[in-house]
């Protein structure tokens, strides 16, 4: 009696390889930013961190044109995250500016990295959650992952482009950083930019923005850094008044019963 013929393994399909592997790029980025960061090579440091967060806002995006979305991608998504956005821009302040303040410093360093975690692990926790008002409103709930370690770096780009040693002192740093960790798990309504949708009529002047904004980071890549840290917040107090406007519109009016929210990458 002969056997049936054995079924073959198709393996893993490239278009969920993709997107994992650049999330695994952004991952070795945000460790290798250690790295610098005890040689004090702080710009370089930095660098790795930015490249961590263009390839975080593009991984997302890969595994919906591809496909290949999986509940694996997204656990390693937010490891990654954690990585490059909380423990890597913790350990390059505190061996930049707040070690200078060995206790104080480490505790606002290690409040910093154990928030951008527990950011995380709240919104894998809340993945599957069908009622989220701030998500279904077009807003997130606290400060994203990246923009926190953007916000927490503006003292080291600042003194980057001035040499300012004001910057670089423990008593403004460390503050400062606890201010952005607190924002991080905060339930404050914050701009959700892949909601956000461009009139026709003005679509033209933003690629003009965008356009500008890239040559600037060219020619002058800590300055309009330091810029753009600086709009994100002062946009804070205009997205949690624009939320609650939405907020009184949705209870003047009966609510539709809510569809289900697909994850997305603004973690």
């Amino acid at each position: 009696m002969s056997r049936p013929p054995r079924q073959l393994s198709r393996g893993l399909p490239l278009r969920a390889v993709a997107p994992n592997a650049v999330t695994a790029l952004a991952l070795c980025c945000g460790l290798t930013a250690i790295r610098y960061a005890i040689s004090q090579n702080w710009e370089v440091a930095v660098t790795l961190i930015l490249i961590a967060g263009v390839l975080d806002g593009i991984d997302g995006r890969i595994a919906r044109m591809l496909h290949g979305e999986s509940r694996f991608g997204a656990e390693l998504d937010s490891l990654a995250d954690a990585i490059s956005f909380g423990v890597s821009p913790a350990l390059i302040i505190y061996l930049w500016s707040l070690n200078a303040l060995p206790r104080i410093g480490w505790l606002c360093s290690l409040v910093l990295a154990v928030f951008c975690a527990l950011r995380l692990a709240r919104f894998n926790a809340n993945i599957d959650v069908t009622e989220q008002p701030h998500k279904s409103a077009g807003f997130l709930t606290g400060v994203p992952a990246p923009a926190a370690a953007a916000m927490a770096l503006l003292p080291l780009f600042m003194w980057f482009w001035t040499s300012e040693p004001l910057f670089q002192s423990p008593y403004l740093v460390a503050p400062w950083v606890a201010m952005v960790a607190l924002l991080m798990v905060s339930s404050v309504a914050t701009y959700s930019w892949s909601s956000l949708k461009l009139r026709r009529n003005i679509r033209f002047e933003a690629l003009a923005v965008v356009v500008i904004v890239g040559a600037a980071m060219v020619s002058a890549p800590w300055h309009t850094l330091s810029l753009l840290c600086i709009a994100y917040i002062v946009s804070l107090p205009f997205s949690i008044t624009s939320y609650a406007r939405v907020r009184r519109q949705r209870g003047s009016q009966p609510s539709p019963p809510l569809a289900a929210v697909p994850p997305t990458v603004d973690l």
